[in-house]
């Protein structure tokens, strides 16, 4: 005998409750909702003074030096990512091991895993205001440090996930042998994390870049320090130029970036058909 069909009150009553919320919320925010109207004019005229930077004859007066400008601030930009994320990679990869349940006592595991916690809450750009930019000044070295701090604290949680997925065999593989608590890391534990480990790196390097734009706005040095300077003059053919160079740039490094996590992550395909197609 077929069981009854389940009620729909119920489900009719969530999406009446959703959608009285949703109108509830629309009204109560106060928005200029009419200014929705003008954005496409205000994005085309916009637009339109951005592209005339753009596609003016790059030979033309300051343009030319304004270009080579614009990619050595975008390259000082990159080197605070890398150096920020480099940074985070060398502080979040012991302290992944010690908020690893598997690896560290108990009262360890608690106590990094709250510094960790305490690290992401706080936003880069809080660093560098508190910490970096009073102590290093305006500058790249203090956007460098505030990211690389800032990057801690979700590198050394991912690193502590990664190392409580492993495999205990080759672990216990080393115990059994009467190897040493370091030994049985490297060679248990590390050689199945790091491939994971430095795909995450290379993510955090993605996001960091565009941090560093951002940092760069308070004065941390980059392409974020230029481009205030630019808004704040309304120069808006300049702005569009710049805004050009950060997203191809952008646009590289992530595919790069990209397809060097995806190597890493799977391995080499053709190395792995070769055994195959040589016994054919």
């Amino acid at each position: 005998m077929r069981p009854p069909r389940p009620s729909r009150r119920l489900r009719h009553a969530g999406w009446t409750l959703g959608t009285l919320l949703l109108l509830g919320a629309i009204v109560l925010v106060d928005a200029r909702w009419g200014r929705l109207l003008e954005a496409p004019a205000a994005l085309w005229d916009y637009g339109g003074l951005m592209a005339d930077g753009v596609l003016r004859n790059p030979f033309d007066g300051e343009f030319p030096e304004y270009w080579a400008v614009s990619f050595e601030l975008m390259v000082e930009s990159l080197q605070m990512a890398w150096i920020g994320t480099v940074i985070g990679a060398l502080l979040s990869f012991p302290l992944g091991f010690a908020a690893a349940s598997n690896i560290a006592p108990p009262a360890v595991v608690l106590g990094v895993r709250q510094v960790l916690n305490l690290i992401r809450a706080v936003p880069e750009l809080i660093f560098a205001i508190a910490l970096m930019l009073p102590v290093f000044g305006l500058g790249p070295l203090a956007g460098a440090l505030a990211i690389g701090v800032g990057s801690v604290g979700t590198l050394g949680k991912l690193t502590s996930e990664a190392i409580e997925s492993i495999d205990p065999g080759p672990v216990e593989a080393a115990r059994s042998t009467g190897a040493r608590p370091v030994a049985v890391l490297r060679w248990g534990v590390v050689p199945q994390v790091l491939p994971e480990v430095v795909a995450f790196w290379l993510y955090r390097f993605e996001i960091n870049i565009r941090a560093s734009a951002v940092l760069g706005v308070l004065g941390a040095g980059g392409i974020g320090s230029l481009l205030a300077q630019l808004f704040e003059r309304r120069l808006w053919d300049r702005i569009g130029i710049t805004i050009v160079v950060i997203v191809v740039v952008t646009v590289l490094v992530d595919q790069l970036s990209a397809a060097i996590r995806h190597r890493i992550i799977s391995g080499d395909s053709r190395a792995a058909r070769q055994p195959a197609e040589s016994v054919l």
